[in-house]
């Protein structure tokens, strides 16, 4: 694997709710893997100390760390830590531009209505060769806008639906960032998934506990109770790419090739399945499903031929 990012949530569905922490542990137990959050909630943290703490993060690796900024899909983190969910739009607004100034790392100056001016605050520790920084967007016409106005690289959260609607985002960006001047960088994409021997294995594993969790949130937000057929449609033709590493791998190579993105990350955590189910399936991706796609998309490239 290229990378492994770890997600922020302060809810029970899920166990982390620090990413760097998690990640400057695994920083000392890898060598070569990107390390990074997707995402890291900005609007209800404090910018500077985002940057401080991925910088550090940054230094445990030598040089393999990375941050997705996100607005937050779940907002339990805005009560949680202070914020009101009215400033919702302007909190990340504000909070971006304060992060892209301390990209230079250099003296910043700044003032806005969500947190205490910067007078020319130089924070530390700097890195030795920039922090890569995303911005997450889940669909969104005015986020790819705004990431596309920072020169910020885009990572789509594609968890619903087929891939391919949202290519026009995609051309939005880079529309964008040439109105803007900026640099349109590849764009990423990421997408629930899970992976065994057999499609029917992968499957059976995964939905029930899949279900639990969407419906859990799905209850909170209004949404009708998950169908098994709807789940058997995702996997089909959709943006959840659960089955064997076969067909795991043909459907992620067909998504990359139909948007003409620069990064896949698969989603591993869609529901408490068991340690040594997902440990298996995580091994299966490095594996088996990255070096099929690989191979998928090289032949792809070759004249005369498509991807399956």
């Amino acid at each position: 694997m290229d990378v492994f990012t770890v997600g922020e949530h302060h809810r029970p569905e899920y166990s982390v709710s620090a990413p760097e922490t998690v990640l400057a542990g695994m920083a000392t137990r890898t060598s070569r893997i990107r390390l990074g959050s997707g995402v890291t909630v900005l609007s209800s943290d404090d910018p500077v100390r985002v940057f401080q703490r991925f910088a550090t993060v940054d230094a445990l690796s030598s040089g393999r760390a990375e941050v997705i900024l996100g607005r937050g899909s779940f907002t339990e983190s805005f009560p949680l830590f202070g914020y009101d969910l009215k400033d919702y739009d302007v909190l990340f607004e504000e909070k971006i531009e304060i992060f892209a100034r301390l990209l230079d790392e250099k003296p910043v100056t700044w003032s806005g209505s969500v947190r205490a001016p910067l007078v020319d605050a130089d924070v530390y520790p700097k890195t030795e060769g920039g922090l890569t920084t995303w911005v997450g967007v889940g669909g969104s016409p005015q986020s790819v806008v705004r990431t596309a106005k920072y020169g910020f690289p885009m990572m789509l959260a594609i968890i619903g639906g087929q891939p391919e609607r949202f290519a026009p985002f995609i051309d939005l960006y880079e529309r964008s960032a040439a109105e803007f001047g900026t640099k349109a960088w590849p764009v990423g994409m990421h997408s629930p998934g899970f992976i065994a021997d057999t499609d029917d294995q992968a499957k059976e594993i995964f939905w029930p506990h899949y279900k639990v969790v969407r419906d859990r949130i799905g209850a909170l937000r209004g949404w009708p109770p998950v169908r098994r057929e709807d789940f058997e449609a995702e996997t089909r033709h959709g943006s959840m790419y659960v089955g064997s590493p076969e067909t795991v791998a043909r459907r992620i190579a067909r998504a990359v090739t139909s948007l003409g993105v620069g990064r896949f990350d698969l989603i591993f955590s869609s529901g408490a399945q068991p340690v040594s189910a997902r440990l298996k399936a995580v091994e299966l991706y490095g594996s088996k499903v990255l070096p099929m796609v690989r191979e998928i998309l090289a032949d792809h490239a070759r004249p005369g031929s498509a991807v399956a």
